[in-house]
């Protein structure tokens, strides 16, 4: 049982090393493609695009390669809405169709004439 789960341990080792390498090589790739000729910067390593990846997930906490990932928002956004009185849920859907800023096509404000 021990040896199976060191192989799966290993396995898993493995494969994230090897999506990690792609991944880096991808990343240094298009830099070194756009970067340089677009806004003038350096071109970078295969570490300095690791570098950027681990940064890109700790600032934005990008690759959530947990299963399931969103299904605990739904659940409660599903019991938010079984509470809500019939007046709540139309306000909430007009609010949803209203967009964002003068962008979308709300009701309540028309959309700015030019």
């Amino acid at each position: 049982m021990k040896r199976h789960r060191f192989l799966r341990g290993l396995k898993v080792l493995l494969i994230a090393t090897l999506a990690a390498t792609v991944f880096s090589f991808v990343v240094m790739w298009l830099w070194n493609w756009l970067m340089p000729v677009v806004f003038g910067l350096h071109a970078v390593s295969i570490w300095q695009a690791l570098g950027l990846l681990v940064l890109s997930k700790i600032l934005f906490g990008g690759f959530h390669g947990r299963p399931g990932f969103g299904g605990d928002w739904r659940q409660r956004m599903m019991q938010r809405w079984e509470q809500m009185t019939p007046e709540e849920r139309e306000k909430l859907r007009t609010g949803l169709r209203g967009g964002c800023g003068h962008f979308g096509s709300s009701p309540a404000a028309p959309a700015p004439k030019e």
